[in-house]
């Protein structure tokens, strides 16, 4: 309890000029006597603490100390500050409140060295997100429609646990009380999320599958060989990592990557338009010939 009492006294010190041991033993109901016992018991711990008697007097800090400097070194302080710079854009307010609090307590001014907004540009994704941190935070079970892959609309209950980012896309991880198993939810696909009142347990986090829920259908491995033109250069060092891609004396890429055969494979592919060729699997090659012969046809 004196422990607590002094680390207070010390706070609402950094945060005063001066305040009376009158103040301090009404608000933590003790005597006067006590007080100036706490602050003997501060002094002789090197923290430069002071009273002096008489009308104006009372008891303050030497005006250019710094808690932090009795506990943490410089290089400690700067990086509790820009961790919780990084924290608050998951925390909000919250994560705000305690960066003000340590950047006085440490006399430092936070540093502005990042900014994080894990919504994307939609306002519907981002209220998704923040919905999704809402009721994960306060254990609240969600329920949403959600389309998988092959386009199948269900409603799912879940109990949400953490949010996932992944090859370029969010996903949320959490107990399926609809499929009663542990599933991943691309919260793109997610539609009218609601969050509910209903409050679930913490259950094992790491009773967690590997991939995105997948209803069950699977689809076999193919290995696709690109040939990429340079004017994609950007697009190649983005989406493929460096040990798939071999280049070319001609400038071109050469990109081996292993996929699972879903129709966004052949969109992948599509999606370079004429500056990119399948050279292989043959059967590859054919579908996305059919593929571009029906887009030509629509135009």
């Amino acid at each position: 309890m004196q422990m607590n009492r002094l680390f207070e006294i010390i706070y609402i010190l950094l945060g005063s000029k001066i305040v009376t041991a009158k103040e301090l033993a009404e608000r933590f109901e003790v005597s006067t006597r006590t007080i100036y016992r706490d602050v003997d018991i501060l002094s002789l711990a090197g923290i430069p603490v002071y009273a002096e008697k008489g009308k104006g007097g009372g008891i303050s800090l030497l005006p250019d100390f710094v808690l932090s400097k009795s506990i943490l070194s410089e290089q400690e302080q700067n990086e509790i500050l820009y961790a919780l710079q990084g924290l608050s854009g998951v925390r909000g307010t919250e994560a705000e409140g305690v960066l003000q609090k340590l950047s006085a307590i440490f006399n430092k001014s936070a540093a502005n060295w990042l900014e994080v907004d894990f919504s994307d540009w939609s306002v519907q994704n981002g209220c998704v997100f923040n919905d999704f941190k809402k009721a994960i935070l306060e254990r609240r079970v969600v329920e949403f429609d959600y389309y998988s892959t092959f386009c199948e609309k269900t409603h799912r209950r879940i109990e949400p646990m953490q949010l996932w980012f992944k090859s370029k896309a969010w996903y949320i991880k959490g107990f399926c009380l609809t499929r009663q198993d542990m599933r991943l939810f691309k919260l793109t696909r997610v539609k009218n999320l609601a969050v509910t009142d209903e409050f679930f347990d913490e259950r094992d986090l790491l009773a967690c599958p590997d991939s995105p829920e997948n209803t069950g259908h699977q689809k076999p491995l193919v290995t696709l060989k690109l040939k990429i033109a340079p004017e994609m250069a950007y697009r190649v060092y983005d989406e493929f990592d460096e040990d798939l891609i071999e280049p070319q004396p001609d400038g071109s890429f050469v990109v081996t990557a292993v996929w699972p055969e879903y129709d966004w494979v052949y969109g992948a592919a599509l999606s370079f338009g004429d500056y990119a060729e399948v050279l292989e699997p043959e059967r590859i090659r054919e579908i996305i010939k059919q593929k571009a012969e029906k887009i030509a046809a629509k135009y």
